[in-house]
């Protein structure tokens, strides 16, 4: 019997196509706003999150404030203190940074200079495309060595290899630096642009180039097998107790990946849910074209019920034939919201993404609302008098 209902559904819908069409398109609207608003989140939420994560998920950067007390807190043995009371904590790298010029020759270029230890570039994943990085005899005898990045080699040096050659770095006079590495391109973190940015010794940098008496920042590694997200909340707490929240910031890939992934599914939710207020819309004018329909075939109905139908059948015809519209809408309607949404993430150039959720959950919605809006004219159908509809003109 269902299935001889879908027939006559489908038989109603074709033998009234225009009808059938702008009944359809309310529900199709409404569940393509859905699924495009849906996929779109998912996918820029995709997107955003491998673009933080890929400037290094593990790792967290700790920047002290200013002030006497965070003087001789963070030190340069403050590392180890984080490493001795967090298993966590892999390694603690202090930086120094600042900006500068660099010069070869006629050529002139403003870069970020940054004082890092023997470890940074094996622990950063610093692929070198020339050259080697400074070692810890460089580090300790505060030599005067330099690893550029790739657009300062390239503007520098455009013609040849810049290893082996001196460039002189600025500060209140230049001095001369040996360059012993250039770096392959690298995508930015969170607080270094790799490519424009040049690399000396800390023990250089803190004590030849500029003199510093506190660290800049720490770059702290996560051990694997820990979430970067809760070893964050558990450092937190401890540098609150330690120094104060006021005293220090701490950022980290994972919890900006966190948060930007809860942001972009709110919005996506709450847009959704706008999306499917057309749904009810949609909904309202199955219900006015099923009470067309039902005043349309009253004749049908009664010569139904004088062969013997009883209501529970004539109202499963009509309830069968409003699920029928509003699926065949709810399919219409995901098919044109995965091919919108691929089109927009396509320029977007973002990773297109199909949320399954979401075409799932519509094709309920969108039965329930055959049900809901449905159930009226197909009661009304049901209640009508045999006589009075073999009557009816």
């Amino acid at each position: 019997m269902f299935f001889e209902n879908v027939k006559l559904a489908l038989k109603a819908m074709k033998g009234n196509k225009m009808r059938t069409i702008l009944s359809l398109l309310g529900i199709i609207i409404g569940v393509a706003s859905v699924i495009t608003i849906l996929n779109l989140g998912n996918s820029a939420t995709g997107s955003i999150t491998s673009s933080i994560s890929s400037s290094g998920y593990n790792i967290l950067y700790l920047s002290p404030g200013s002030g006497s007390r965070n003087t001789d807190t963070f030190n340069e043995l403050f590392g180890q203190t984080l490493t001795e009371n967090f298993e966590e904590i892999d390694t603690v790298m202090p930086t120094v940074s600042s900006s500068t010029r660099i010069r070869q020759g006629n050529e002139i270029t403003s870069c970020q200079i940054m004082g890092v230890e023997t470890d940074y570039g094996n622990n950063m994943d610093c692929e070198l495309e020339y050259g080697s990085w400074f070692d810890y005899t460089d580090n300790i005898f505060k030599r005067q060595v330099v690893v550029l990045g790739s657009e300062i080699a390239e503007s520098l040096f455009p013609a040849c290899d810049a290893v082996g050659n001196y460039v002189s770095i600025f500060r209140n006079q230049s001095k001369r630096y040996l360059v012993v590495g250039v770096l392959a391109e690298k995508d930015s973190t969170l607080s270094t642009s790799y490519n424009t940015s040049i690399f000396i010794p800390y023990n250089t940098f803190a004590q030849r180039f500029q003199n510093v008496s506190s660290v800049g920042t720490y770059v702290i590694t996560v051990a694997e097998g820990y979430d970067p997200v809760k070893v964050t909340d558990k450092l937190t707490e401890y540098l609150d107790n330690l120094v104060g929240s006021d005293n220090y910031s701490l950022m980290s890939s994972a919890s900006l990946a966190e948060m930007a992934s809860s942001i972009t599914g709110t919005l996506s939710s709450f847009l959704a849910a706008i999306g499917g207020i057309s749904l009810l819309v949609g909904g309202i004018g199955i219900m006015n074209i099923m009470l067309v329909s039902v005043a349309e075939r009253t004749k049908e109905i009664g010569i139904r019920k004088a062969l013997g139908a009883p209501p529970r059948i004539i109202k499963g015809q009509f309830l069968t034939e409003a699920i029928t519209l509003t699926l065949t809408g709810g399919i219409l309607g995901i098919g044109l919201g995965i091919g919108i949404s691929r089109i927009v993430t396509g320029m977007a150039g973002w990773t297109f993404s199909v949320s399954l959720s979401a075409c799932i959950l519509s094709v309920a919605f969108s039965m329930a609302i055959g049900v809901f809006f449905g159930l009226y004219p197909a009661a009304k159908a049901a209640k009508m008098d045999p006589i009075e509809s073999l009557n009816y003109e």
